[in-house]
């Protein structure tokens, strides 16, 4: 009963997701459905929904469904072309088993250290535990293992539901919120509207190869002092690149300026 965007990002869903979705009896368009071998997630996908923002506002559908190019990852799109990340998604799978009775007090959900707060503190409402992860979905699998929980997932869109499978599929993940939002009769905006995510700001500074940003005593101290200014109304995430030499300072604040302010402040310290 409702119109759908699918965009394949031309990868491994491109032959199934627009088949199981009109199964299901939606109207599908599907878009980057036609891999040639060198296009998988360019400009398409859940790595670029601004690409499937603009086609769910051209064929004036519903909602629109990006996966990613292996198809573990899912971002949506609202019919105003709003886009709604994993943190967001993943709430709408916690209300609607909450409404369920599948998710009942002293269960939970794990995220990672980038899940944002607000998801938190909306958990913590709601007395569902909640666990942060390292970045990576098979972190956040170890996680879920060790503590016999069944919801998890990162921003980026990989979401497990372990009562539906046994990892991150874009496609399970989709119908797990299309079915929350079908019972509960709201749409996407609608059933996040009481998540408002915290601003992020996130500085990288360039370090000496090896360096470990505690042992810098006035990064340290700057941190500390941040942290109290903050209290309950934000976070600090520092930590070093495993990739290049960069130590990334992140600040997450209900206010975006004062994220901006005390990431500056941190950073500075690296100068």
């Amino acid at each position: 009963g409702i119109k759908i965007v699918v965009d394949c990002a031309h990868g491994a869903a491109y032959h199934i997701a627009p088949h199981v979705f009109h199964e299901l009896g939606a109207e599908v368009v599907p878009i980057g459905n036609q891999p040639n071998g060198f296009n998988i997630n360019d400009g398409c996908g859940a790595t670029a929904p601004k690409a499937l923002a603009a086609a769910v506002l051209q064929h004036d559908a519903d909602v629109g469904i990006a996966l990613d190019g292996d198809a573990d990852r899912l971002i949506m799109v609202d019919s105003k072309g709003q886009i709604y990340n994993g943190d967001q998604l993943l709430y709408v799978m916690v209300k609607d088993r909450i409404a369920t009775g599948q998710l009942t007090a002293g269960a939970g959900v794990v995220g990672t250290l980038m899940t944002n707060m607000a998801l938190e503190l909306r958990l913590q409402h709601a007395n569902i535990g909640f666990a942060r992860a390292k970045v990576g979905d098979r972190y956040v699998l170890e996680v879920m293992q060790e503590r016999g929980w069944n919801l998890g997932g990162e921003g980026s869109g990989h979401l497990l539901c372990l009562d539906k499978h046994t990892t991150g599929d874009g496609i399970v993940s989709a119908l797990q919120v299309l079915s929350g939002l079908k019972r509960s009769g709201q749409t996407l905006a609608q059933a996040t509207e009481d998540l408002v995510l915290f601003p992020q700001t996130l500085i990288n500074v360039k370090v000496a190869a090896g360096s470990n940003w505690q042992d810098n005593a006035a990064l340290v101290a700057e941190k500390a002092a941040v942290e109290a200014e903050l209290g309950q109304r934000g976070r600090v995430l520092i930590r070093a690149s495993g990739t290049e030499p960069l130590i990334r300072v992140m600040v997450e604040a209900q206010d975006s300026t004062l994220a901006q302010n005390c990431a500056r402040r941190m950073a500075a310290t690296l100068a």
